[in-house]
This record gives C-alpha cells, sequence and structure tokens, in this order.
C-alpha cells in the first residue's frame, strides 16, 4: 500500500515507517496536519496513519479538511487510522467523529501491526476494484453503444461547459451537424446489419478527422453521435475557416470510405452532408447556433447532398 504517514516526531515517524516498509507498504512522510494535506491533495495514499498531537495543525483537525478534500473531489473514502500514545476512550470518540477509521497505539505489537496493515491492504484492493467499475461506468454512460463516440447525454454536458466557457471570455464557438444521406434507404437496401456496420465505420472516419484537427489547429473540438444518422462537432474557440476546412475535410472523409450505396442518387456510395453555424464571439444564444447550424444542413441537402454548408 502507499500509506501516508503523519507525526510531527522525526525519531517516532522513522521507526514507524521503517516497521511498514519491512512488511512491504511505500511509506511517504509528514511533519504535521497541513503539510500532511498537501501530501494527501498531491498523491492521495491507500492509508492515512495520523498522529494527534501536532504543531501547526493537529491530527483531528487534519482529518476533518481530508474529508472535507474528498467529499468535493472524485475520490474514493480513504482509510485513516489515528495513532497516539494515549488510548483513551475519550481520545476514541473523538477521533471517530473527527473522521477517522481506527485507533491504535504506537508502541503496537509488532503481530498487531501486520493484521491491521493487512486488513487495510484488503480495503485498499477492494477500493481499486470500485474505482476500476465507477471508471468503466462512467465511460460507459457517455459512450454510444454502436459507434463508440460520445453519445447524446454526454455531448449536451460538455457543450453546457464549453459554451459558458465561450460565453464568460467572449471567444468565438462552431458547430458542425452531420447526417448521412439517404441513409433509410441504405437500412433498407442493405440490411440493419450492414447499416451498423456502416455507421461504426462513419463514426471512426470521422473521431480520426476531428482528432487529427486537435493535434493542429484546434484542442477541444470534439464528435459525438447525435441520434441515429445524425452526428454533431463541436469546436469551441474556432475561426469559421477552420470549421469550413474541417467540415469539407468530413465530407471527403465518409466519401473515401468508398462504401456503395446503390439508393444514393448522383453518387453511388454513402455520402454525408454537413450544416454549420459559427460566432465570432459567444453571447448565451446557444440554441440559435443549433438553428443555424439545422438550416445549412437542409440547404447541403437541398444542393445534392455530399457537400457542407456554413454561414
Amino acid at each position: 500500500m502507499r500509506i501516508l504517514l503523519v507525526d510531527d516526531s522525526r525519531a517516532v515517524a522513522a521507526v514507524i515507517g521503517a516497521r511498514l516498509e519491512v512488511i512491504g507498504h511505500e511509506v511517504t512522510l509528514a511533519e504535521n496536519g497541513e503539510v500532511a494535506l498537501v501530501r494527501f491533495r498531491d498523491a492521495p495514499p491507500d492509508l492515512v496513519l495520523m498522529d494527534i498531537e501536532m504543531p501547526v495543525m493537529n491530527g483531528f483537525e487534519a482529518v476533518q479538511r481530508i474529508r472535507a478534500m474528498e467529499a468535493t473531489q472524485d475520490w474514493a473514502w480513504t482509510p485513516i487510522i489515528f495513532l497516539t500514545a494515549s488510548d483513551t476512550p475519550e481520545n476514541l470518540v473523538t477521533a471517530i467523529e473527527a473522521g477517522g477509521d481506527d485507533f491504535i497505539a504506537k508502541t503496537v505489537p509488532e503481530a498487531v501491526l501486520q493484521a491491521k496493515m493487512k486488513a487495510m491492504a484488503r480495503i485498499a484492493g477492494l477500493r481499486a476494484q470500485l474505482a476500476y467499475a465507477n471508471r468503466k461506468l462512467e465511460a460507459q454512460a457517455s459512450q454510444d453503444g454502436l459507434t463508440g463516440l460520445y453519445n447524446r447525454r454526454y455531448m449536451d454536458l460538455r457543450l453546457d461547459h464549453q459554451w459558458a466557457e465561450a460565453c464568460s471570455s467572449g471567444a468565438p464557438f462552431g458547430l458542425l451537424m452531420l447526417d448521412v444521406d439517404n441513409f433509410k434507404k441504405y437500412n433498407d437496401h442493405y440490411g440493419h446489419q450492414a447499416g451498423d456496420d456502416c455507421l461504426r465505420a462513419i463514426a471512426a472516419s470521422l473521431a480520426e478527422v476531428v482528432a487529427k484537427a486537435n493535434g493542429g489547429l484546434l484542442r477541444d473540438a470534439f464528435v459525438a453521435r447525435y441520434g441515429g444518422e445524425e452526428f454533431a462537432v463541436l469546436m469551441p474557440r474556432c475561426s469559421a475557416a477552420t470549421l469550413g476546412a474541417l467540415a469539407g475535410r468530413l465530407v471527403a472523409a465518409v466519401y473515401d470510405l468508398g462504401i456503395s450505396h446503390e439508393q444514393n442518387a448522383d453518387w453511388g456510395l454513402v455520402t454525408l452532408s454537413v450544416g454549420g453555424a459559427h460566432v465570432v464571439r459567444a453571447d448565451g444564444k446557444l440554441a440559435q447556433l443549433f438553428r443555424g447550424a439545422d438550416a445549412h444542413l437542409y440547404l447541403a441537402k437541398q444542393k445534392g447532398r455530399n457537400r457542407a454548408e456554413l454561414d
């Protein structure tokens, strides 16, 4: 385990730290509660061993602040054991009320120390498994099951954040709405399994184009599945010229996949229509941005598809 050991006595910290390292744990030292908060924030440990009586900030206050820190961050609960030379019932009650989980004497026998650490190591393992499971659930909640792109729910959350940032700084913002041309006819002609494969191929191509753009002039653009055969690309802090260039690359990338589509008149391949809208200075009217992109998407369809239309 990674253990944060907090004690103002260098001698005590050295002895306890050495005992813990001998049985295989990695120990980080802090000489008081204030330093412990910094260590905890910078590298959250698997376990905290906290002295009670210390200068600058005592153990009780440090633990209360750690618990408050955890409550506002995406961290799992961290076990905290108080260390003391005086294991009175009063200290035990105060320790638990402060947010501690256990209480041992600094002179704890070796067998007891090892047993405590084995129990804490099991807890650390369970915490790691829980954190992994939570990350998987979070990814599933934000990811479209068919294409692997971000889903509409995640897009809306991220869009709210990006748009608020753009409005506060008066930054430009671009939006592209994308629609696979005559996709219902594709499904009817080739079957829904082929339709799913087609959408996956398109999504991978779109993601690749946007990822390359993020390595150049853009940093925070991303593509999401908007619904059915529709996709959206959000482009904060982009110029109108950059938005137009990316729209053209997206149209070309899908055409270059060379997926046969006999029911797509004039083209014979799967194609994409794109509508874009851009504001030089975000001003809080997000619905207007979407209306503009939708209107240009409709125009792209009217003009024959396999094209992009923008402001």
